[in-house]
């Protein structure tokens, strides 16, 4: 709890996508913005989804035309505006007997093309899935299906981005300070938060309170005396696997069950293939804690449906698990139930907090802009709408240009190594390389294409305090490694927490 002042005209609890959205969007306003995240920032549900920028095509089952044609909108939008760590991803849709009918596809297809307004990406067509072409990989009785285009993100970057944003613009980020409580008192509150790490105790004022907390949505509804507000959170459970590549090919395939979900495979990592997700209600967090092996079997089987060479399970080199904080709109189906946001106010003695429900990673940008147009009458921001125009760090206007000068620029090194750290920070791959010349410059290699100099710009830029911050969601060099790789480098950095991270 280092925060430079201690009255802010916003405290927003939660350092996830949504709750980074609208500190940045806040600050870029000119309000004096504060933010807590009891852990790491982006570490739970925002560093656990299927990575996908995407409209959400199996929503127009579900009638969500407006959360389809903004979420369309946004792709574009976070194309432009972070273009290092987004892009776009085409997709395959397999068309096989006794599910979907081609009608039914063609028709959903064509909304998709047309819901989002002007778009700059492939539309929608009927292919043939040849063994040498997009059939490659697969059963080679699946001769036909639908390729249409959507996006990938880096999520857990994203949010770091983000955040990086919104303290150039003026914000106050404490990660790993838990939020205690807060008080209506003298026409604001009076805010608890307690570190983290060694247990002390703070308190700040703040005119709103922005509760985007996720999936602990409710427990700080209860902190603030609004447990009151008419709406609830369904928490339902995704889980995906990550495998080895599974098929050739840099499309994606977005895969029908039998049970009417589908099930995702995208090129992963350059050399795995990520397999998503489920839909699993839960009651608490604690039952989402890891995959079951029930969710793992689902996941293979879906897919297994569709390859020539089904996968096993000792195939799964890595899985992850998350909760979405699903608006509760009394769906008894976790897959059907919306993906839209809904925010709401409470409002008493004149003191308002804002609750989050919901949302998607697509459309965190539009929320936050909706957040602050409800919180209009309890701010006063000297600036508009900005964050459509405003690229993240990093982002550069040609990717393909970019990465060629990062490589000129260094040349003794090795192509694969600035193409991995060019992924992760685009135009800031030169400052986390700085002046190195060799591979000696950049201090201990970890293996996974993961140095010590990469790892001390995670933690002096962008708030790394564990391992797992770095190998894990400011990169993805752990699924590059061994187990034995992954133990030293968590020994390593362990062994200098409290000393400076830095290279000669």
């Amino acid at each position: 709890m280092n925060a430079a002042q201690r009255d802010y005209d916003l405290l927003v609890v939660g350092g996830g996508i949504n709750g980074a959205g609208i500190a940045r969007d806040a600050a870029g306003r000119g309000l004096r913005v504060a933010l807590v995240e009891q852990g790491d920032f982006g570490g739970a549900t925002s560093s656990s989804s299927t990575k996908l920028i995407h409209g959400g095509l199996r929503y127009l089952e579900h009638y969500e035309f407006r959360l389809v044609a903004e979420a369309l909108a946004e792709r574009e939008v976070l194309l432009r505006l972070a273009s290092h760590i987004a892009w776009p991803l085409r997709f395959v849709m397999p068309q096989v007997p006794g599910l979907r009918p081609a009608w039914m596809i063609r028709s959903g297809l064509w909304l998709y093309d047309h819901l989002g307004g002007r778009i700059s990406l492939p539309k929608s067509r009927a292919v043939r899935l040849a063994p040498d072409g997009y059939g490659a990989g697969l059963d080679p009785r699946i001769t036909r299906g639908f390729a249409y285009s959507d996006a990938w993100v880096d999520d857990a970057r994203l949010v770091i981005l983000t955040l990086r944003s919104a303290q150039a613009h003026g914000a106050a980020l404490m990660p790993r300070t838990r939020f205690v409580s807060a008080d209506r008192r003298d026409g604001g509150w009076l805010a608890t938060l307690e570190d983290a790490t060694d247990g002390r105790r703070g308190t700040l004022r703040a005119r709103v309170l922005v509760n985007a907390a996720g999936p602990w949505v409710k427990p700080v509804l209860d902190a603030t005396g609004g447990g009151h507000v008419p709406a609830t959170v369904q928490l339902v459970k995704g889980s995906h696997v990550v495998v080895p590549r599974a098929y050739p090919g840099e499309h994606a395939f977005i895969l029908q069950n039998h049970d009417k979900r589908i099930v995702f495979m995208i090129p992963y990592e350059r050399r795995f293939t990520l397999i998503g997700t489920t839909d699993v209600a839960v009651a608490s967090l604690a039952e989402a804690r890891a995959i079951g092996v029930d969710e793992t079997r689902y996941l293979l089987a879906a897919v297994n449906r569709y390859l020539a060479r089904p996968l096993a399970e000792y195939d799964v080199a890595w899985s992850y698990t998350g909760v979405r904080p699903l608006y509760d709109d009394g769906s008894s189906d976790p897959s059907a139930i919306t993906r839209d946001y809904t925010l709401v106010v409470d409002e008493r003695d004149g003191v308002a907090q804002l609750a989050v429900f919901g949302g998607k990673i697509t459309t965190y940008r539009r929320l936050a802009e909706a957040a602050l147009e409800k919180l209009r009458p309890w701010l006063r921001p000297a600036r508009g709408r900005w964050t459509h125009e405003e690229p993240l760090p990093g982002a550069v206007h040609d990717v393909a240009v970019a990465r060629d000068v990062l490589r000129a620029r260094y040349p003794a090194l090795p192509q694969p190594l600035l193409d991995a750290l060019f992924r992760r920070h685009g135009a800031l791959a030169g400052e986390v390389l700085g002046d190195a010349r060799t591979l000696a410059d950049l201090g201990r290699d970890f293996g996974g294409g993961l140095c010590e100099r990469e790892v001390a710009w995670c933690v002096e830029h962008e708030w790394a305090a564990g391992a797992d911050d770095v190998l894990w969601r400011r990169t993805k060099a752990g699924l590059h490694m061994n187990v034995a790789q992954r133990t030293e480098f968590a020994r390593w950095f362990e062994s200098r927490r409290h000393r400076p991270v830095t290279t000669g």
